[in-house]
């Protein structure tokens, strides 16, 4: 049956696609063709428009959906601070928030590194970010009802 949980939950893991997907897609797929096809200026500028695109989805939609979704979800489950520091469930989804936030941390230094013309060091907070999305992917599936004790 489909209740309002479940289309809560749907939409929590559609915004986890959304990023994670997102990521993958511009590391994998659109990155390597732009790094061989454009000189650097044209590829600096295309890159950039792509990075603008990203964030403008990440902060309208991503954001917002993951965290009323995740806060209403956790509510459901009768998550309290105090619960984070269980083992089990609790623990889990502790470190799952916490590699969420070095994620977003991640994210928010590459944009910045971005905008300053800093490539190395907007590099490696795309790759620590990237790593840690697919890390919170993984803690995520652990969480899925029955599967954390």
């Amino acid at each position: 049956m489909i209740d309002i949980w479940t289309i809560l939950r749907f939409l929590h893991v559609l915004g986890a696609i959304v990023w994670v997907g997102g990521q993958l897609t511009i590391t994998v797929v659109v990155l390597p063709p732009v790094r061989r096809a454009l000189a650097a200026a044209d590829r600096a500028d295309v890159l950039r428009a792509v990075g603008k695109r990203f964030a403008i989805i990440t902060f309208t939609t991503f954001l917002p959906v993951q965290l009323t979704t995740g806060i209403l979800l956790a509510g459901r489950h009768g998550v309290t601070w105090a619960s984070l520091l269980q083992p089990g469930y609790g623990r889990m989804l502790a470190t799952k928030l916490l590699l969420f936030a070095v994620v977003m941390a991640a994210a928010s230094v590459h944009g910045v590194a971005q905008a300053k013309g800093q490539p190395g060091t907007a590099r490696a907070a795309s790759i620590t970010a990237l790593i840690g999305s697919l890390g919170v992917v993984l803690l995520a599936t652990g969480l899925v009802e029955g599967s954390a004790s």
